[in-house]
């Protein structure tokens, strides 16, 4: 029989690359996963956020924010935006764990005698609210009684209308034997004022607070005790001053029911007014 000559065995130097490519396969992989993750769908994460928004001003929390997220509904949230909304969920969910005294859980932003004190002033100011010369919401610190400048002031004016005085007198009537403390607020709108009686909005905003005081102390006898004013001039809008529309709505006086031990602070962007038409806005 004739011999096979045994060849010998050449060690393989390319099996690495084996695993290399399943490294690189699982890396790919991981990344493609990881970039899908990061790719919020924008439409449903914006709604969420609209929804919680809403609710969240309902309830009056975050009443001293201005801020307003975009809700474009065309490229995905980026992921700050995210969290802001995650975080918003996660603050309302811990106000209502937490407890101001062991076993009494917080309660909302409102109680019964709020509930009853807003259908009062709702009732009597029923042809005011009618018209949208008055709003009324509910915030953190309390009721807020919003007296548009359409139908209480003449542009530029601290002079309350003789034709507003009935709706001033119901509100008196229903506030004047509670104790709860009055804020009054005047607000403006960013538009400069020029007139010989105001050099700025500051002084008109705080005029037209300090003579509601005034006639609340005055005329219907509220306690001053119960009682302070403040102005903000345009520096706490509800609305856009970018349109006519929403600077109707900034020009405004709040009484603002407070709520117990409130700390001071504006009540004006506790909610975005609801829209309402602007036939003739005055110039000044």
């Amino acid at each position: 029989m004739s011999r096979h000559k045994k060849h010998a065995e050449h060690a393989n130097h390319e099996r690495w690359m084996v695993s290399y490519a399943d490294f690189v396969t699982l890396l790919f992989a991981f990344f493609v996963v990881m970039f899908a993750a990061s790719q919020v769908d924008k439409r449903k994460v914006g709604k969420i956020a609209l929804a919680v928004q809403v609710a969240f001003q309902q309830l009056g929390i975050f009443d001293s924010s201005n801020t307003h997220m975009a809700l474009s509904l065309s490229e995905p949230m980026p992921f700050s935006d995210v969290q802001m909304v995650e975080n918003a969920v996660r603050t309302e969910a811990l106000g209502r764990v937490v407890s101001e005294t062991p076993g009494q859980p917080v309660s909302a932003t409102h109680n019964s005698t709020d509930d009853e004190i807003r259908r009062q002033l709702e009732k009597a100011l029923a042809p005011e609210i009618r018209h949208q010369e008055v709003l009324i919401r509910a915030t953190r610190e309390g009721l807020v009684v919003s007296l548009r400048e359409i139908g209480f002031f003449d542009s530029g004016s601290a002079t309350l209308k003789a034709s507003a005085e009935p709706a001033i007198a119901k509100i008196a009537a229903i506030l004047g034997p509670r104790r709860d403390n009055l804020r009054i607020e005047g607000h403006t709108d960013n538009v400069p004022i020029h007139n010989s009686v105001f050099k700025s909005n500051w002084e008109l905003s705080t005029a037209r607070a300090t003579g509601l005081v005034d006639l609340f102390v005055t005329r219907y006898h509220l306690s001053p005790e119960r009682l302070s004013a403040a102005g903000y001039a345009e520096y706490h809008p509800v609305a856009s001053n970018a349109t006519a529309q929403g600077r109707a709505l900034n020009r405004r006086v709040d009484i603002v029911i407070l709520s117990g031990n409130t700390p001071a602070g504006p009540a004006a962007a506790a909610l975005r007014a609801p829209p309402a038409s602007t036939s003739n806005e005055p110039t000044r």
